[in-house]
């Protein structure tokens, strides 16, 4: 049963991912993926503070910077 209260989530409002960055600790050998979405970045910071004080990394989406790497 769908929960009217609820809004569905659109993809777009999504702009700044939050990545755990394991290979800043040697710990991983594979890209990272992002772990959460958020719409703001200071939700996204504050986020990645909380859960990976010392690697985490914040990217914006629609940077262009983005596309290029």
């Amino acid at each position: 049963m769908v929960n009217q209260r609820l809004a569905k989530p659109d993809p777009a409002v999504y702009r700044y991912a939050v990545h755990c960055c394991s290979f800043k600790l040697d710990l991983g050998s594979y890209p990272d993926h992002a772990v959460a979405l958020f719409a703001q970045k200071d939700m996204a910071s504050a986020y990645g503070v909380r859960m990976w004080p010392a690697t985490f990394q914040v990217v914006d989406l629609l940077d262009a910077k983005v596309g290029d790497q």
